[in-house]
């Protein structure tokens, strides 16, 4: 049987590619707890400097495998299913790994996103997209709530009205309409997405990333902090920055005219 998650790396970017493209790159226990075990072993690995998620097939993924509840929804009754417990289980933890990790994170959308498929793809720091990408919220169609970190990533991203309006609705939006709202970062065409990607993390991978992920931490941080917290927290960030291989290195490189080599320490 194929592995459900696929995990390569290449010059210093792990690539992890869902791999049900059968179902859409649904998510089924093992695939998430596959997905969770990838995660804890990139931030691990010091050969890993950039990680890149990707689907199989035709799409990124279509969320929550609801066929692992056939029998209960079979049966007209969910009173013996635990829901709160199984997105404990399952996809929160993905999500507050992938929100900590500090290494930079980047989607490339190939195809349709959806329900805790594309709570996974907000998670990241950054997403790229084909343009024929469909992007569904998608709960409130199967009358649930967002979850997988969607109440938290959507409004930020998008603003509170816009976020309001494609949850409650449930309606799909291309990837044009996805870029000028602020969810993804940068449209493709499909078969460039996944080079393009690469090329881009690769370009991470061989800057800073002790920086860019101490960046990672203070933005995040922003979120919840007032300003006067956030000034303090930025200045005893700087101080560990500023004590990095890498900034020194930086200096150096800029005060001899010459490009600088980032080692990510």
């Amino acid at each position: 049987m194929p592995d459900k998650l696929r995990y390569e790396v290449d010059e210093a970017v792990a690539l992890l590619t869902f791999n049900r493209p059968e179902v859409l790159n649904a998510f089924d226990f093992e695939m998430t707890r596959a997905l969770q075990d990838r995660l804890a072993e990139a931030e691990r690995d010091d050969a890993v400097r950039c990680l890149v998620l990707t689907g199989a097939g035709r799409g990124f993924s279509a969320g929550q495998d609801l066929g692992v509840m056939t029998d209960a929804y079979k049966a007209g009754s969910t009173a013996d299913v635990h829901f709160g417990a199984h997105i404990r289980e399952t996809f929160n933890p993905i999500v507050l790994k992938m929100r900590t990790l500090e290494k930079p994170i980047i989607a490339a959308i190939n195809g349709a996103v959806a329900g805790a498929g594309l709570g996974i793809a907000l998670a990241c720091d950054l997403r790229f997209a084909a343009d024929n990408a469909r992007f569904f919220e998608g709960f409130v169609k199967i009358a649930l709530a967002p979850d997988s970190g969607l109440g938290y990533t959507l409004p930020r991203l998008v603003g509170m009205a816009r976020a309001l309006e494609f949850a409650f609705t449930g309606d799909p939006i291309d990837a044009s309409t996805a870029e000028r709202w602020g969810l993804i970062n940068r449209v493709y065409a499909a078969d460039q997405l996944l080079n393009e990607t690469l090329a881009f993390a690769r370009k991470l991978a061989a800057g800073p990333t002790r920086a860019i992920g101490l960046t990672k931490r203070v933005l995040n941080k922003s979120l919840e902090m007032s300003l006067a917290e956030l000034l303090e927290y930025e200045a005893d960030v700087q101080e560990d920055a500023g004590h990095t291989a890498d900034h020194l290195e930086g200096v150096n490189a800029f005060l001899q005219k010459r490009a600088p080599t980032f080692r990510g320490m």
